[in-house]
């Protein structure tokens, strides 16, 4: 049974209530079409995804952010860098912190409404600060309307990739949707998603609307690794593993076909001083073999200031969820891709 509790707005009344200011809406245009030319195969630029496993508090997100915006001066000419701003958490159980999406304060009761009129401005106080616009996951496709005049890159998780609503959603989007493989790793399963997200006429019922999409050729891949059924991680960043991806794509006429390798999460059994490890096998690689550069376009890494984790909200800047990389590892990893790119 289903007990109400608060009459949530609808999207257009909180994009009103909250808006971008003009002043920022040019550089979210920017940062949009330079991530859009990563996918499209128009540059030889990186795309890097970095940031917490989830955004829980707004202070360090934004201070994290405004180091990236001054590390950004340092390598974009050779990344597109996309702050994770992850306020949406996926749960294995189904139970605990679901994100800030739904509980803007981690140590207080669920407050959706005040959880969007947060995040809004997280999003558009992270822009003001560093001159980049940011990526969130879809975990609930009905919440995306809140921020889609906000996001550079928007990514469909493992548990949703074979979700028909995240599909349709995706197909209606015009910026890059980065879908991850499932849970277990199927890539005819991924390459399906991404069939069914770049496929136009799609019709369903969208925030109080029959909608049609137009279909979005910027759909990806993401490999994040796998599970089996035992719940041993299995990897998928190695060079075999990923040119089974390729031929994949090679054999569907997909557009745009793109890879982006999650360094974290089953590819890292969330170990996550290995991302540092991953990143470079996978930069050696596209050194190595010309196919797999042509693919692979870019990196999520989860990074925050403090790395590891937290069970509660007590260190600054520090994830209460997965663990991640520390801003010093951080900084070294940026620049020393920036160098190999």
């Amino acid at each position: 049974m289903f007990k109400r509790e608060e009459l949530i707005p609808a999207a257009e009344e909180i994009l009103a209530r909250v808006p971008l200011p003009k002043s920022l809406q040019k550089i979210k245009a920017e940062r949009d079409a330079l991530a859009s030319q990563v996918i499209r195969g128009e540059t030889d630029k990186l795309l890097l995804i970095i940031g917490p496993c989830s955004a829980h508090e707004s202070k360090p997100v934004l201070d994290y952010v405004e180091r990236l915006g001054k590390l950004n001066e340092k390598v974009q000419d050779k990344i597109v860098i996309v702050p994770r701003i992850y306020t949406n958490k996926p749960r294995t159980k189904g139970v605990g912190y679901k994100g800030m999406f739904t509980q803007p304060d981690p140590r207080s009761k669920e407050d959706i409404l005040k959880g969007i009129l947060t995040i809004r401005h997280l999003h558009i106080d992270a822009i003001g600060a560093s001159g980049l616009s940011a990526a969130d996951e879809m975990l609930y496709p009905e919440n995306y309307a809140y921020l889609e005049d906000l996001l550079t890159y928007i990514a469909v998780g493992a548990r949703s990739s074979e979700n028909q609503m995240h599909r349709l959603v995706a197909s209606g989007i015009d910026l890059p949707v980065g879908i991850k493989n499932p849970m277990s790793g199927s890539v005819p399963v991924l390459l399906n998603s991404i069939y069914a997200a770049q496929s136009g006429g799609q019709v369903f019922k969208y925030q109080n609307y029959q909608v049609r999409t137009t279909g979005n050729e910027l759909a990806h891949a993401v490999l994040r690794g796998a599970v089996d059924g035992y719940g041993n991680d299995i990897p998928n960043f190695h060079y075999e593993t990923v040119m089974k991806v390729i031929e994949g794509y090679s054999q569907t006429g997909l557009k745009n076909p793109a890879i982006i390798i999650d360094t974290n999460h089953s590819n890292s059994g969330k170990q996550f001083k290995q991302q540092i490890r991953i990143v470079e096998e996978v930069l050696n690689n596209r050194l190595y073999d010309r196919d797999f550069k042509k693919y692979v376009k870019g990196f999520m890494i989860e990074s925050f200031i403090e790395e590891g984790n937290q069970k509660e909200d007590i260190i600054y800047g520090k994830s209460i969820t997965d663990p991640c990389l520390g801003w010093e590892d951080t900084e070294r990893l940026v620049l020393d891709i920036a160098n190999k790119v």
